[in-house]
């Protein structure tokens, strides 16, 4: 693994996709990437975690290659209790890792006195804008990268997500160590481990965002299903162009 690391980083502005497809090329143990990353950006990168089953996972997986890693939460305001009870468990259990709450400019209650009650229900974009993507690009301004999640697996428009990838949105690199796995292996990960997990992922909640904007589905339903149900959007904004 080692003779394939780069001499400069790969950034946003010194984009090689040859470069990017070749450093990890074969690699399919996300330990590996992990390592590369934190070896290649060291304190310039960050994870971005919803505390759902792929964040445990990643936690987990990213303390055993650095401990005082820092975790980013996007603290919306609006998430369920259990969300906000995992994180006190996981800080407990991973001490050393810095677990960030970033929260929006305005409160839920600011934000309905300037775009009015509700906006998730009239507006989710903006909504989702204002209590997630803007929080997260200030969390980001002086990263050169970002963890992310992602598999694969989740839906059509993560289908073709790389190891590596250049961030449009964010103007980063986006590093996704899990993009092979599936749920199953997912939550047999967090079993085998007996790391705690959002005890929603057992009620019909494979997506977990936020309250209203998040519900439970059937198991013949897609993994994102259940977020802006009967809605066209699949997406907060987090991962798009």
């Amino acid at each position: 693994m080692g003779e394939k690391l780069v001499a400069e980083p790969l950034t946003y502005d010194k984009w090689d996709e040859k470069k990017a497809r070749e450093v990890l090329e074969g690699q399919s143990d996300c330990l590996d990437v992990l390592k590369w990353a934190f070896h290649e950006y060291g304190q310039d990168i960050v994870y971005a975690c919803s505390f759902g089953a792929e964040g445990i996972v990643l936690i987990d997986l990213i303390a055993k290659v650095n401990k005082q890693a820092e975790i980013v939460f996007l603290d919306t305001g609006l998430h369920f209790p259990e969300t906000y009870e995992l994180i006190d468990k996981v800080q407990e259990r991973y001490p050393s890792l810095f677990i960030k709450k970033v929260k929006p400019a305005m409160t839920v209650q600011e934000q309905a006195k300037e775009h009015g009650e509700e906006l998730w229900k009239h507006d989710p974009n903006l909504c989702c804008h204002l209590r997630k993507v803007a929080p997260l690009q200030e969390a980001l301004k002086d990263a050169k990268a970002w963890i992310s999640g992602l598999r694969r697996e989740q839906s059509p428009s993560r289908s073709h997500v790389e190891y590596i990838n250049k961030d449009e949105k964010f103007h980063k690199i986006k590093v996704c160590p899990l993009i092979h796995w599936t749920w199953e292996e997912i939550m047999t990960y967090l079993h085998v481990h007996q790391l705690p997990y959002n005890p929603l992922h057992d009620k019909g909640f494979p997506s977990i965002g936020c309250t209203p904007c998040t519900e439970a589905i059937s198991e013949n339903d897609g993994s994102r299903a259940g977020r802006w149900a009967g809605r066209p959007k699949t997406e907060c904004g987090l991962h798009q162009d």
